[in-house]
């Protein structure tokens, strides 16, 4: 649905995008991730037919955004950052006014209109002033108007930025029903959204591609080492916790033992080890100690630590929270 190929923007001396190559395949919801300056509005914008390319070749639904930049603006909905709306219109009058521009026009318009209202959680403001809905409802019009025409592929660009945690997630459940129906390329600094709501994962840094994989692969391709979450219990009374990691760490290819939490009786470590060490010696050291081993899996590594990794980014990272401030 989407191919890029060595796509390139420059600015006089600046090199803002840098001959980045990749593929969405249709239905599929892909995050778009990187720091600040790294080059994700940017790229949005050549998608988009705001921008155009220095160089490289980039085609939306098998059109060119170069040589057919109307045909691909026809089988795109766009939502930017700040929603494109006018604050003196009523809901349903800005989205007739948009679909029309898209090239809709009698039944048709009435009938999508009132699909994306429904569609979209916005129904009841149908009659009120844009400019004085609540961010969340301002959102949802600007997903409504991007979608009016039923576009084949969807590009957003921070859609939950400024939400309130409901909000956030029923914009996520929104974009998420989307898909099939729509490709989507979602640019968000919420991690979180990216892990619930993308099958892949486009990550750039200064206007290079470092990383383009589904969340499970990057997970398993990052880091130098293994590392498995251990539950383990007492047969008889309480367990001390420093017992367990004390026995764990004396295991051969065990590198770190770091205790996590417990709960009734129950102790959870996570253990770091070298490549190939053998989860059957983890689990043998458990059980002749006499304890019981509750769980034994692997432990993913979180995509904020995937990203730190690959971007070298000194950003901080809060509990589910951002990685980086602002947008390009």
């Amino acid at each position: 649905m989407i191919k890029v190929k060595d796509l390139t923007k420059r600015y006089a001396r600046t090199i803002a995008v840098d001959q980045i190559s990749f593929e969405v395949e249709k239905g599929q919801i892909v995050g778009f991730l990187g720091p600040n300056g790294a080059g994700k509005t940017t790229t949005m914008r050549m998608l988009t037919c705001f921008l155009p390319p220095t160089s490289g070749s980039a085609t939306v639904a098998g059109f060119d955004v170069l040589e057919q930049p109307l045909e691909v603006k026809k089988r795109i909905g766009y939502l930017p950052e700040t929603p494109p709306l006018y604050p003196e219109m009523e809901t349903a009058d800005y989205l007739t006014f948009v679909g029309r521009i898209k090239g809709l026009s009698g039944s048709e318009l009435n009938k999508r209109v009132d699909f994306v209202c429904e569609r979209c959680a916005v129904a009841d403001v149908k009659k009120r002033i844009l400019g004085k809905l609540s961010k969340g409802y301002r959102q949802r019009v600007g997903l409504a108007q991007a979608i009016i025409h039923n576009p084949d592929v969807l590009i957003l660009d921070e859609p939950t930025a400024g939400l309130d945690p409901k909000q956030i997630n029923e914009t996520r459940d929104l974009i998420k029903s989307l898909a099939g129906d729509h490709t989507i390329v979602l640019s968000t600094h919420i991690l979180p959204e990216v892990e619930q709501t993308c099958q892949q994962v486009i990550i750039i840094n200064r206007g290079k591609l470092v990383a383009t994989d589904s969340v499970q692969n990057l997970q398993s391709r990052a880091g130098g080492a293994e590392s498995v979450l251990v539950e383990v219990a007492g047969r008889n009374g309480n367990l001390d916790w420093s017992v367990v990691q004390k026995r764990l760490e004396q295991l051969r290819g065990v590198s770190r033992v770091h205790y996590k939490t417990s709960h009734a009786n129950r102790n959870i470590f996570e253990v770091e080890s070298q490549k190939g060490f053998v989860r059957g010696d983890l689990a043998r050291a458990v059980v002749e100690a006499g304890w019981d081993l509750n769980e034994l899996r692997p432990a993913a590594m979180s995509l904020e630590e995937i990203f730190l990794q690959l971007t070298g980014s000194e950003a901080s990272v809060g509990p589910r929270e951002v990685v980086a401030k602002g947008a390009d």
